[in-house]
């Protein structure tokens, strides 16, 4: 084994303060397993969507104590090089996946050890609460450990700025430059005078906005069922939903309660398939005509609608559609900016236009959506892939308050003898049919990123020239940048006036990502029904085509 690479291993060995990791590594590194040392150590974890994310394990490849120990030193120095004022604070919260309480620990610890104050969260949280209380507190930074809907196997570390947003390039590069050249740092316990518990009335404010918001005064008669699958956002959502008017609330008994393990899901994401099943049954058992969902970490929201032909699941897009509709009546010219990214449908920046609202599109990730408005507030703003912003009091996606506003929504509606899908019908009515669909090709092994720059450097190298039966009229580089927005990975091919399909590699796990959209072309006397199947047949066809182009 090579010298060099065995001091590499040898000096992470002696600062990990983790004995069971410590262990791990020595035992390979005594075993000659270069195979497996070289998977842990090859690749670091990066700060990719805003903070770290990956498999739990020793080693720099993985999230365990001394990397996020090393995260924690980045962000004091990051905060020092800014010369942000330390007394402000940092909030600190966590999910409830394995590793998360010692990992919320370790933050503590170097925070605290560092001189900077600490707003701790009293229990695992969603992670829109700790988001908000960035903003309400006045704090100077936020980290949430958290791997949102991972898999079971993985944690994660997110930041946030002082705006209660994400962090943005360039300062995720300074935070990990900044722990790279971490040393060992100073530890403090809880007991310092810099540590404080979020108080209940903190928290308690965000549930009296939302309610004041959107609840019902004389309450609701709707029928709802709602699972957390497995994460935290139960109680919190509960008790939002009860305190706003809504008390047919049907929890899912056996997704309720947080459990790391998420034993009832192949994957713990309400995008996939079958994630709401567990749901839709206890829905029929209650009567329920909407289902709601959040991931783990209740930043995202899921829903599925009862219609006439049984359960249809509602894709990112459309609950965004049905959002923006209950939304923009609030709003005008002057009240702030609607948002969404490039991989979403262009269904939103017609129905701005229309509303005299101003739009923006952004790059991938709510760290750019957030803070689209710039000094005008986002005022709505969402990205396909199940996460909403329905109030600027919290400058990230929350599905506490997005599964909220959906409820007030789908109440108002029952009272008029309509549900969610008869809205859907008047917004495509009016503003076209828009078909879209998400392709997610996963690539696991130590090869995998490898693998999926080359698939993208083969269309990039080769494009098609029809997609579905449609003519790609043009095809867009976006690392080149693309109307005014900062370069990045991927690829748009344009569609002429019938959509586009963006292709790019996930931030977060080992994926290249399309997302394709479909406009309709109806005839003189199509239906709304004729229209929807036509254009999703050529969405199905342009999906099959570009899945062939991109496998691995």
């Amino acid at each position: 084994m090579n010298a060099q690479f065995v001091a590499r291993v040898t000096t992470w060995i002696d600062g990990d303060p983790d004995a069971q990791d410590r262990a791990t590594l020595t035992t390979l590194l005594e075993e000659g397993n270069e195979d497996e040392l070289h998977r842990r150590f090859d690749s670091p974890l990066t700060f990719g969507t805003a903070g770290l994310r990956g498999p739990e394990m020793a080693g720099p490849a993985g999230m365990n104590r001394y990397t996020v120990r090393r995260a924690t030193q980045g962000v004091v120095g990051w905060m020092n090089e800014l010369g942000v004022d330390s007394s402000r604070g940092v909030v600190v919260g966590r999910d409830a996946r394995h590793g998360s309480e010692a990992f919320n620990d370790e933050v503590v610890a170097v925070l605290l050890g560092a001189g900077v104050r600490v707003f701790e969260m009293p229990e695992p949280l969603p992670t829109p609460l700790l988001a908000y209380c960035v903003k309400a507190l006045g704090a100077a930074a936020g980290i949430m450990i958290t791997a949102s809907h991972n898999p079971p196997q993985d944690n994660g570390f997110k930041l946030y700025a002082g705006d209660g947003a994400q962090i943005v390039p360039p300062h995720d590069q300074a935070v990990e430059r900044l722990a790279a050249a971490a040393t060992s740092p100073r530890l403090a316990d809880r007991s310092s005078e810099l540590h404080s518990v979020v108080a209940p009335q903190v928290l308690g404010e965000y549930q009296r906005h939302f309610v004041e918001r959107f609840g019902v005064p004389f309450g609701s008669v709707l029928r709802v069922t709602y699972t957390p699958l497995h994460g935290v956002g139960g109680v919190s959502l509960m008790d939002l939903l009860a305190a706003a008017g809504f008390g047919a609330v049907t929890p899912v008994a056996t997704q309720f309660v947080p459990d790391a393990d998420f034993p009832t899901l192949a994957f713990p994401n309400p995008e996939e398939p079958g994630a709401l099943d567990h749901a839709i049954a206890t829905a029929e058992r209650s009567s329920s005509t909407l289902v709601i969902a959040n991931d783990p970490d209740a930043d995202r929201l899921g829903a599925a609608v009862r219609g006439p032909d049984g359960w249809r699941v509602l894709r990112g897009d459309e609950i965004g559609w049905l959002l923006a509709s209950e939304l923009l009546g609030d709003l005008n010219a002057t009240a702030g900016v609607l948002a969404t990214s490039i991989v979403s449908s262009t269904m939103l920046k017609k129905m701005a236009q229309d509303a005299g609202v101003r739009f923006v599109e952004t790059l991938t990730g709510f760290k750019w959506i957030a803070r689209a408005g710039g000094d005008d507030g986002l005022r709505f703003g969402y990205e396909e892939a199940l996460g909403y912003a329905v109030d600027p009091v919290v400058a990230d996606k929350d599905g506490l308050s997005a599964a909220l506003a959906l409820c007030h929504l789908a109440h108002h509606l029952a009272q008029q003898g309509q549900t969610l899908l008869d809205r859907l019908d008047e917004i495509e009515s009016r503003f076209g049919v828009h078909a879209v669909a998400q392709l997610s090709l996963r690539c696991d092994g130590p090869d995998a990123m490898s693998v999926i720059a080359a698939s993208l450097e083969r269309l990039r190298a080769t494009p098609p020239t029809h997609l579905g039966g449609i003519a790609v009229s043009d095809v867009i580089d976006l690392e080149s940048g693309w109307h005014g927005l900062a370069p990045t990975e991927g690829l748009v091919l344009e569609l002429g006036e019938r959509g586009r399909v963006v292709v790019r590699p996930s931030g977060t796990e080992p994926k290249l990502k399309a997302y394709v959209e479909v406009l309709g072309d109806s005839g003189p006397d199509e239906s709304l029904v004729e229209q929807r199947a036509r254009a999703q047949a050529q969405l199905s066809a342009a999906s099959e085509e570009l899945s062939e182009r991109l496998k691995f």
